[in-house]
């Protein structure tokens, strides 16, 4: 699909260089959210006013964040945006999750855990449907593989505990920690999140695998069993 372009006024262009000059004054936060998205899509397509469009996709996916985890289909549904703008849109989110994965991955994960949990929420908080994912961790607690275990409906991912366990033992696992998200919004586990855990916990002690936690992230924020005792 290709991007459509709309003649920029004078106005338009004096205002697009307003905002670069408070980015380059006063960093980002000197934006609104809509005039990142804006400045974003015109670097994409030069010719437009983005300022419609870039308020258009905030309020279809609730926010930057829902934004950045939209996926390419989805986005490409919004009038107006072509492959060109998605594409900008998604190595934005791309380079930030290649950052915040950077930090978890250079230092023990429980030495890191904002970091951590930065990174999750970054790539999980506003998924459309429920993902499972595992965190492999080896004996001094280092990142060795976050593997997608599969995706779910709206409101459930299954989590097989004799998969997990096996793909542990298979990659030579000390540890592991469970993540996945609620699309609904809130962290707050489930009575099926809690037996799942249990049972995956038990599995794992009988060969000296450890269930560090079970991490639930939501847009709302994210919940711990381990921290809340349930594990």
């Amino acid at each position: 699909m290709a991007d459509r372009d709309v003649a920029v006024s004078h106005d338009g262009v004096g205002h697009r260089a307003r905002l670069r000059q408070k980015l380059a004054e006063s960093g980002g936060e000197a934006l609104h959210d809509h005039e990142l998205i804006e400045y974003l899509l015109a670097l994409a397509i030069p010719r437009r006013d983005t300022k419609p469009l870039a308020k258009a996709l905030l309020r279809e996916f609730g926010g930057i964040g829902g934004l950045m985890t939209a996926d390419w289909q989805a986005i490409a549904r919004v009038p107006g945006m072509g492959d060109t703008s998605i594409a900008a849109v998604k190595i934005v989110h791309a380079t930030l999750l290649r950052m915040l994965r950077s930090e978890v991955a250079q230092r023990p994960v429980l030495a890191s855990w904002q970091a951590l949990l930065d990174y999750l929420r970054a790539d999980m908080a506003y998924l459309p449907v429920e993902r499972v994912r595992v965190l492999h961790l080896n004996s001094r607690n280092m990142l060795i593989r976050d593997e997608h275990m599969g995706d779910g409906s709206i409101d459930q991912a299954a989590i097989y505990t004799r998969e997990v366990i096996r793909r542990a033992i298979d990659l030579g696992s000390s540890a592991l920690i469970l993540v996945h998200n609620h699309p609904s919004g809130s962290p707050e586990p489930s009575r099926q999140d809690i037996e799942i855990t249990r049972q995956i916990a038990e599995a794992g002690k009988r060969l000296n695998i450890a269930v560090h936690d079970h991490i639930i992230i939501g847009s709302q924020g994210h919940s711990s069993l381990r921290a809340m005792g349930l594990l």
